[in-house]
């Protein structure tokens, strides 16, 4: 993936078009490269989150958050990106992003499990795109498109088959309800700063916020002196999870939410259980049963029933310098 293919910090508004001068097609279809290469990303997380169960996680998750932004400046150092400062309510979102997209829906994850199957919480998540369809169409008093609302459906029974069930209680219920809103609102909440900030603005100024909030959590929970805890197989995961599921991820995502609108978009995260169960293949020697390879089958008939077609008709993120939520 070479630098060019996404977009400028500076660049006023994020383009509908390829910047090369491609067709609004060929810009799509970039789009959704970028989406289903950044849940890849995320999908590797599962096979690193196994070995790191004992580490202080809130005290880890603001080390990864901490090293993702060094390692955006370092970038944008190398390639000459500006890091575009936010300006009035821009601050509002982008801590919206860190505090629910980030470092609520790690709360969420992290309490939930204790009182559900790590099932329960995947199949939250599975239920994103569905929300992701029909919220901005929602807040900008349009109708969403068929096809998106069709291929949402689908897509989520198909992860839904890959994931599995699981058992919980009330308070399990709970928090995936609120990983599930956290989710959508990581993707959501970044709309209205995309057109100005960026990918990289974006990307950048979420993670240096989620740094600070997971280290006042870690402080309060597990304590100033948890960092000293970390091992070795610890801070190279957060490395992992830093290069990878964060600078890489987060940039693609945001980069393919810009040229896709956050409905088309939101459908690739059907691809992050396929993706964590292909993974444990060559990681774990885990060959996926007849369910998982249903359910596959299922996420690509959703992918292909809601991405087809040109512009996202019905998602106002789709088109340049228009927010789903305002501004």
């Amino acid at each position: 993936m070479t630098t060019d293919a996404l977009p400028r910090p500076e660049t006023p508004d994020i383009p509908a078009t390829d910047p090369g001068g491609a067709s609004p097609h060929r810009g799509a279809l970039l789009g959704i490269a970028f989406a289903a290469a950044g849940m890849v990303c995320v999908g590797s997380s599962v096979a690193v989150s196994a070995a790191i169960t004992d580490a202080p996680l809130f005290t880890l998750q603001s080390v990864r958050y901490a090293l993702a932004a060094v390692l955006l400046l370092v970038v944008a150092r190398v390639t000459g990106w500006r890091v575009p400062r936010p300006r009035g309510r821009e601050w509002l979102w982008l801590a919206g992003v860190a505090t629910v997209g980030l470092v609520l829906f790690n709360v969420g994850v992290v309490r939930g499990v204790a009182h559900a199957e790590p099932a329960v919480i995947g199949v939250a998540v599975a239920a994103v795109p569905m929300l992701l369809a029909v919220v901005p169409a929602i807040a900008a008093r349009t109708v969403p498109a068929r096809a998106v609302i069709i291929g949402a459906m689908i897509v989520t029974t198909g992860a839904i088959l890959v994931q599995g069930f699981g058992r919980t209680d009330a308070v399990g219920i709970g928090y995936a309800l609120l990983v599930l809103v956290c989710e959508a609102g990581f993707t959501l909440l970044a709309v209205p700063v995309l057109a100005r900030l960026g990918a990289f603005g974006v990307s950048f100024h979420s993670v240096w916020m989620a740094a600070a909030g997971m280290a006042v959590v870690g402080v309060a929970t597990e304590g100033p002196a948890a960092v000293t805890t970390l091992d070795a197989v610890d801070l190279l995961a957060a490395l992992h999870l830093a290069v990878v599921v964060t600078t890489l991820a987060f940039l693609l995502w945001f980069t393919a939410v810009g040229r896709l609108g956050a409905g088309r978009a939101g459908l690739l995260t059907g691809v992050v259980p396929v993706a964590a169960a292909g993974l444990g293949v060559p990681l774990n020697g885990i060959v996926p049963g007849p369910m998982v390879w249903l359910g596959t089958a299922v996420v690509a008939l959703g992918l292909v029933i809601g991405l087809r077609g040109g512009a996202a008709a019905g998602d106002p993120a789709a088109a340049p310098g228009v927010s789903a939520a305002g501004s």
